[in-house]
Parts: structure tokens; C-alpha cells; sequence
């Protein structure tokens, strides 16, 4: 009775707490959005599709995730708000219903030297505590196994108040790290190659230095080795006494007055050191990049063998392995290792790091090892090792975000994803994802179509629903859904090959392969099988190979696809010439900058605690540049008009009548080409889709004097219907005359392609062999590979 009286109770009316089930957004007006108004449902999995820049990532990141996070920053107090980065609340009316946001992004991880997959996953942490624990010899505490830490030790005496009276007592201190003491936890040794930097046989005033950026009238470079009073600046570098030589390269930092200003005078190898080689070498601009290319080799350190630890950390072990060779294992072997130790006393730790490497099997990186360098990692693999941290975690009614999580994976491994997806959603989490492939949006709940088209073009909702809706519906990602290439009738034959002999860069086994020259070549295979390990560390980089890979594109608030692409450069001397005044003023980061804003086009005001506000210049009006450059007209546009435009229109403008330059018309039709046209010329590089930068580069690279090109995932980021864009793309340069070898996992490409070259057959040490060589037809008919399976049920065989 009484539980009849308790269900009776409990059955009218809803909950207040359970009646908060959506995600409300109105008026959204970031990027391109035009006042966006949606609702979303939690604890369910919506996709986000589009065309590129149709202003996906402007919703679910820029409004959405950017509130969330804002709105977490505001909890902490003002001491700690102080440390954090300063969030603007994104241009929306209302959001409503907003959970934590924890976003999983394609952002690279960092590419510092030192870090490491096990580092970034917490594996290293739990493998160093467990070497302390059980590793015999016992050699010290877990930092003794750390190639961060190094070792060190100091005596001294000190001063104490003890009683009122002053006692000094002798103290000795130790710490035992893991750092190889020779490349310091590095890996690898630099050598300069002493002739890249200087011609020996000139003397430092006849402009002895290569370095770039080195002239001779210099005033913190040149000048300073010339008048430092060390060095006899007449004197060919080569006729040097061995004290001036030691001088020259090696001097410790020293004062010295050059025209009566006080400079520091320090050896050129130290100074090379700081100023090129402890940058990122991705950050570098090209030019700089080819010169530390060349004049630094990079060997593994000989003391500890590459493995970053020092020779007492190697020699405590635990069943014959040390934690060097634990780091070189790959992770699904580690985790069959730490399954069979079995010792009680670490039992908890020993279930916290198999749960670990588990996951990395689970999600497929199972390949990959502890002591690969995280800066190596692709987009892809970088996007999963940061999911590794949120699949065992116990947190429920999160939003989790994703960004295109099926980018570098194989079609065998997307059903992995979106079983991990779907888990994540039957925690009861909500789950955005932002994507292309039609496996992941089948998947899906609910859909949220944006477009119709990219960038002003877009920005509205075209469709919201189920995949059903999606398909029965007329938008564009609807229309394009089921597409599916076909295999082509007759293929290209080569015209010649490119002979690779031995390659055995990670995990390939001495494969032999030609690659034939003047067709469309398509490396497959899944995830880790050794794709691109044949392609760009296999294929000489030399004269005729222009290699485009995922590298992101490093741009300031500054650089836009006009700077980027050089294409500032012609439009800037066709102003000047028609206005009869210098380049440099109609360049926003030099003399035509205007004053107020620096030539940003807006004011940053930093609030300390609060939010930093960009506001758009008043002076300016966001135009960028001083009143007096506007006035100068170049067939009756001024230069911040030139900027707004379309890269389409601005093709039109510089065809043909008063603008024609043929230079910047010939850079503006292949931005055109790879599908860009809608890109504004000043649009910042910051606001770029990880696509949309992919395609810039293509762009760049292909006016250079290349026969080979070597492209890695030129679909990643692409809609379904810019695919047949890209593909048409890959036909003209073929047909050009070039060479295309492309490293793709999209079964489109696959069909459309000459020649087909498989690895596999798994991933890590199960991959690295050639298991198909030739037409896309005959892969389908053999079905032989697992990238044969997919692509015949792609094309309906």
C-alpha cells in the first residue's frame, strides 16, 4: 500500500530541475553568423554540418563553448582571474541553459622539445612512480627517472637566529634526476655547420656573414663583432689566431661600447642558439626556416641513445625492462607488459596505468609509444591523445565539444569514434561535434545544418532535424549526402617512377616501392600503418618536391590571406605606381598604419580582472589605416575597400580595366581554385577553419617550381560537396603535366585516383608493409586489404 501511496505522489507533475533539457542560443552574431537562434537537446549527440566557413565553428566554439568557459573563469576569484586569459563574452542575445564545456580541438600539440605522449597523458607520471617503487637498483624518488629533472648537488654554509644568537652550520644538498646530462632531456645533439653562417675566406667587413637578416650596417649584429675591439674586422675570418676563433664563436657575454652605446658581445654559436634555435622551427618565416635547415644538424645523443635519461635511470629495471625501453615499447604492448606484474603493494597504481594505455588501444593509437615527441603528432592524433583524459572520467552533464574528431582516421576506425562518441552521450553528457563524414552524421540525434554557403554567404540555419529530415530536405549537405564517387573508367599511365629502396622511418619494414610520376597516386591504410612516414620521410625533399602537410599555419591578428599569400606585394606597388607615392603606405604594419590603433583596426582595453574589450577604432573605423593613404584610388577603390573584398571579386577587379595586375590575378585565381573565393583579402588568419588553412597553403605552394606534389589529407575540413571541387583540382594539376601523391583516408579520392598504394596490414608494428599496389578498380575487385572492403562497399560493389 504504502508504495502505491509513494508512485501515486511522484507521478503528476515534472520535476522544476528537469525541465532545463536544451541548449537555447539567440541572436548570435560571432564571425559570419547572422542573428543564429536555435535550440539544442542535452544528453543527446547534434552535429554540426556545412560547407567550409559556412560558420559551424562559430557557433559551437566561438558562442557556445567560449560562453561556457567564460562563465567558469567568473567562479574564481580575482587573485586567480588575474593569471587566466581574459574571455570577451561573445556577440549573442541570449544563451541559456549553458553546461561546463570542455573542448577537444585539433589544435597541434605543443611541439616543445621536452614533451612527449607520455608526458601529456599522465602515462610517464604513473610509469616513473611505479620504477621508483619496484626498479631494481633502487636509485632514488620518481624524479630520478625524469628526463626534466636534472641532478644536482651543493654545499654551503648558512646563517641562523637561533636563542638570540647568530649560528652559521654547514649544509649539503642533493637531488637525483633522470636527465642524460649531454642533451639535457633532449634526445638529440645540435651541430652548426660553421660554413652556412660565414665565408671564411672574407673578412667580416667585406660582408663575411650568410645569417639572414645580417647586413652589414647592422647595428646589434654585424657592427657589434666589427667594433667590439676583439676581433680585427679587416682580417679574413680564416687567417684568425686561435684566440681570436675562440673569440668569434664562443665568448661569454661581455660589455662593449660601440658608439658610445653599451652593447653585449657575445660568441656567434650562443648567439645563433637564442636567436634561431630556441624558436619553434614551424613559427619561423620560410626563409629563416631553410637557413637553420641547413646550417643545424640534428643526431641522437650519443651518451644516452636518444632515450632523454641518464645512464643510472636506465640501469634500474623491473623484469629486465627499463623505463627507457618501457617509453620505446608501443602502448599496446606496454599495456600487455604491465597486465602480467603483479605486485600488491602498487596494485592501485597498477590499475590506474593499464586503464591509461587501455584507452590508447581502445581509441586506436594503440601504435603510437610513450617517447614519441608530441610535436610529431598529427591533428588527428593530437585531438585523440587529449580524449584519452575524458573516456575513464567520472564527470556526467558535460557539453563536450569536438572538432572534426574523424580527421586522419581510416574508415575502419571511424566506427571506433563513434562508439566512443556515442559512450561519452549514454553517460548522460551532451555531445557537439563539428562535422563532414556521413558515417558521423548518421549517427547523429539531432543536426544543425548552417550554410547555404561560406563566409557572407552563410551564417543562417538551413536545416535542423534527424539524418532522415536531412536527406528529404534541399540543403546543400542533404543533397550531397549519399553522394558517391565512382571508379573511373580508363586511368592515367605513368610516365615514369620515383624509386624508393629500404625505407624504415618508424615503423616501415624495408619496404621497396615505385611510385609512378604524371598520375594521381593515393597512399592509403589506417591510422598509424605508416602512410606518412613512406611519403615525407621517404621521398627525397629536394629539387621538384613541393611536400604540403597539416602544419598549422602560425598567423597574428595581423596576417591575413593577402600577406600570407604574397599577395599584398603586387596590389601594394599597383597603388603606388598609379598614386605616385611610396608602397610602404599602403601596407597597415608599416607607414600607412593608422596612429590610434597601430593599424589593428580595433583597441584592445585590458581590464585587468575583467574582461579585455576590442573595440573598433574610432580614428580609423576598423579600415586599418590613416585618413591621408585612403584618399590615393586605384581604379576607384582605396586600399581598405580592396581589403573587403571577396577573393572572387577581387578577381574580377584585378582582370581586367584601370586595377589589371596580372600578378595578384594570377595568385587570386589560384586561391580561387582551391575553393576560396569567398575569403575576404584582410580577413585575419586567426578566424580560419583548420580546412580553410590547409587550402590556403595549397594555394601558396602551387606556384612553386615543382613537379612532385606531395599532399597529406587535402580533404580534411571539406565538405561533401567542395570533395568533388578538390578532386577537380587534383585533375588540372595531373593534366598540367605535375606529379600528385596524395596520403588520403576519403573513399572519394580513393575511387577518383590512378593508382592505389595500401599499407597495412594493421597499425604500429602490425603495419609498415605494402599490402596492395595498383588501380582502384582491382582493389575493389580483390578486396583483399581492409581499405579494399571499405572502398568497395563505398562505391557499391
Amino acid at each position: 500500500m504504502s508504495m502505491a501511496a509513494r508512485t501515486d505522489t511522484q507521478s503528476p507533475a515534472l520535476h522544476a530541475a528537469d525541465s532545463h533539457d536544451l541548449i537555447r542560443v539567440h541572436g548570435a552574431r560571432v564571425n559570419n553568423l547572422k542573428d543564429v537562434s536555435i535550440e539544442i537537446p542535452k544528453r543527446r549527440l547534434t552535429v554540426f554540418t556545412g560547407v567550409s566557413g559556412s560558420g559551424k565553428s562559430s557557433l559551437v566554439f566561438g558562442t557556445i563553448a567560449a560562453e561556457s568557459q567564460r562563465l567558469i573563469n567568473e567562479t574564481y576569484s580575482a587573485f586567480v582571474q588575474g593569471f587566466m586569459p581574459t574571455l570577451a563574452r561573445p556577440e549573442v542575445d541570449v544563451l541559456d541553459g549553458l553546461t561546463t564545456a570542455i573542448i577537444v580541438d585539433q589544435q597541434r600539440m605543443g611541439a616543445d622539445p621536452r614533451s612527449t605522449v607520455g608526458t601529456a597523458t599522465d602515462a610517464n607520471a604513473m610509469l616513473r612512480i611505479l620504477f621508483s617503487r619496484l626498479g631494481r637498483p633502487h636509485i632514488g624518488s620518481p624524479q630520478a627517472f625524469s628526463f626534466n629533472v636534472a641532478s644536482i648537488s651543493g654545499a654551503g654554509a648558512v646563517t641562523l637566529e637561533r636563542a638570540g644568537r647568530t649560528v652559521k652550520e654547514r649544509r649539503e644538498f642533493s637531488i637525483t634526476g633522470g636527465m642524460c646530462p649531454r642533451c639535457e632531456g633532449r634526445g638529440t645533439v645540435s651541430d652548426i655547420d660553421l660554413t652556412q653562417l660565414f665565408d671564411d675566406s672574407k673578412s667580416i667587413a667585406e660582408g663575411a656573414f650568410t645569417i639572414p637578416g645580417w647586413k652589414s650596417d647592422s647595428f646589434w649584429t654585424v657592427r657589434t663583432y666589427a667594433e667590439s675591439g676583439f676581433l680585427d674586422p679587416d682580417k679574413p675570418i680564416r687567417k684568425y689566431t686561435k684566440r681570436e676563433m675562440q673569440d668569434f664563436l664562443y665568448r661569454e657575454p661581455t660589455k662593449v661600447k660601440v658608439e658610445g652605446v653599451n652593447l653585449t658581445y657575445e660568441g656567434l654559436i650562443p648567439k645563433i642558439q637564442k636567436s634561431f634555435l630556441s624558436k619553434d622551427r614551424e613559427a619561423m618565416q620560410p626563409h629563416i626556416r631553410a637557413f637553420v635547415d641547413r646550417a643545424v644538424t640534428f643526431t641522437a645523443c650519443p651518451e644516452c641513445g636518444g632515450t632523454r635519461l641518464s645512464e643510472a635511470a636506465r640501469s634500474s629495471k623491473i623484469k629486465k625492462i627499463s623505463i627507457a625501453d618501457a617509453c620505446a615499447m608501443q602502448i599496446s604492448d606496454l599495456a600487455e607488459w604491465v597486465r602480467g606484474l603483479d605486485e600488491p603493494s602498487v596494485a592501485p597504481l597498477l590499475t590506474a596505468l593499464q586503464q591509461t594505455l587501455d584507452s590508447f588501444v581502445e581509441i586506436g593509437l594503440g601504435y603510437l609509444s610513450l617517447d614519441r615527441p608530441s610535436g610529431t603528432l598529427s591533428g588527428g592524433e593530437a585531438q585523440r591523445v587529449k580524449m584519452i583524459r575524458h573516456l575513464g572520467s567520472s564527470l556526467t552533464d558535460v557539453t563536450y565539444v569536438f572538432d572534426e574528431p574523424t580527421i586522419g582516421l581510416h574508415p575502419h576506425d571511424i566506427q571506433r569514434m563513434n562508439d566512443l562518441l556515442l559512450r561519452l552521450r549514454d553517460k548522460g553528457n551532451t555531445v557537439l561535434v563539428v562535422e563532414h563524414k556521413p558515417e558521423t552524421i548518421a549517427i547523429a540525434d539531432h543536426i544543425v545544418d548552417l550554410g547555404p554557403g561560406a563566409g557572407t554567404a552563410g551564417g543562417t540555419v538551413c536545416f535542423e532535424g534527424t539524418v532522415e529530415g536531412l536527406r528529404a530536405g534541399g540543403t546543400i549537405t542533404g543533397r550531397h549526402f549519399d553522394d558517391r564517387a565512382t571508379l573511373k573508367e580508363t586511368v592515367r599511365k605513368p610516365t615514369g617512377a620515383l624509386e624508393i629502396r629500404g625505407a624504415s622511418a618508424h615503423n616501415l619494414r624495408d619496404v621497396d616501392v615505385d611510385i609512378p610520376l604524371g598520375v594521381l597516386a593515393v597512399v592509403t591504410g589506417v591510422a598509424g600503418s605508416g602512410k606518412s612516414s613512406l611519403v615525407h620521410g621517404s621521398i627525397p625533399a629536394g629539387e621538384g618536391v613541393v611536400s604540403i602537410d597539416q602544419g598549422a599555419i602560425r598567423g597574428s591578428r595581423r596576417s591575413n590571406p593577402a600577406t600570407y599569400t604574397g599577395l599584398l606585394d603586387p596590389i601594394r606597388k599597383a597603388f603606388a605606381k598609379a598614386n605616385g607615392v611610396k608602397p610602404a603606405l599602403f601596407s597597415a604594419n608599416s607607414e600607412g598604419a593608422c596612429p590610434s590603433c597601430n593599424g589593428a583596426g580595433v583597441i584592445y582595453t585590458d581590464l585587468a580582472m575583467m574582461a579585455g574589450v576590442a573595440t573598433i577604432c574610432e580614428e580609423c573605423e576598423g579600415k586599418r589605416f590613416q585618413a591621408s593613404v585612403l584618399d590615393h584610388h586605384l581604379g576607384g577603390r582605396d586600399i581598405s575597400e580592396v581589403l573587403a573584398m571577396s577573393v572572387t571579386e577581387a578577381e574580377e577587379f584585378f582582370g581586367a580595366g584601370e586595377a589589371h595586375t596580372p600578378a595578384a590575378h594570377k595568385i587570386l585565381d589560384r586561391l580561387a581554385d582551391v575553393g576560396l573565393g569567398y575569403l575576404s583579402l584582410g580577413q585575419p588568419l586567426t578566424t580560419l577553419s583548420g580546412g580553410e588553412r590547409q587550402r590556403l597553403k595549397l594555394a601558396t605552394h602551387m606556384s612553386e617550381k615543382g613537379g612532385v606534389y606531395v599532399l597529406d589529407e587535402p580533404t580534411a575540413g571539406l565538405h561533401l560537396a567542395d570533395v568533388e571541387q578538390l578532386l577537380g583540382l587534383l585533375d588540372r594539376l595531373v593534366d598540367s603535366g605535375k606529379s600528385v601523391i596524395v596520403v588520403e583516408h576519403h573513399q572519394a579520392v580513393m575511387a577518383h585516383a590512378d593508382w592505389i598504394i595500401d599499407l597495412g596490414p594493421g597499425a604500429g608494428h602490425d603495419g609498415g608493409r605494402i599490402v596492395f599496389e595498383g588501380t582502384p578498380a582491382d582493389l575493389v575487385a580483390a578486396r583483399s586489404t581492409l581499405t579494399g572492403e571499405h572502398l568497395a562497399a563505398y562505391v557499391g560493389n
